[in-house]
């Protein structure tokens, strides 16, 4: 679900994006300006939220980006294994979720955790 849309001029450091379908964050954006009668050029670094894969886009600056719904939730573990279920704080959902390599073995029980809802998938951020 795209909520809005931006122009690639418009894309900072940490704006989030959609390229060719996959939620990415960008990591730099260079403009160039040209002459009186070109166009603004964009080279924008992105990064896969999902898998980490980096991505350049070279388009004018007047094309338009999709911005992703990226929502960040708290929640409790309520078990660890091949999968972690996790009960969101707000409103006691629970939650089956991949555990992330960087998080194996250092994830118990009852342990608070940030997690992302991208475009309906869920990711386990960080620890709290």
């Amino acid at each position: 679900m795209v909520l809005k849309i931006i122009s690639a001029v418009d894309a900072k450091t940490g704006t989030n994006i959609l390229v060719d379908g996959a939620p990415c964050i960008v990591k730099k954006n260079d403009i160039s300006r040209p002459g009186k009668h070109g166009h603004a050029k964009c080279r924008i670094e992105a990064v896969n939220l999902l898998s980490g894969n980096k991505k350049v886009l070279i388009i004018p600056g007047h094309d338009k980006l999709d911005v992703p719904h990226v929502d960040k939730r708290k929640g409790q573990l309520l078990s660890v294994g091949d999968k972690a279920s996790v009960m969101d704080l707000e409103n006691f959902e629970t939650i089956e979720m991949e555990i992330p390599e960087e998080f194996k073995g250092e994830l118990n029980e009852n342990d608070n955790i940030e997690y992302w809802d991208v475009e309906g998938t869920k990711l386990i951020k960080r620890k709290i």
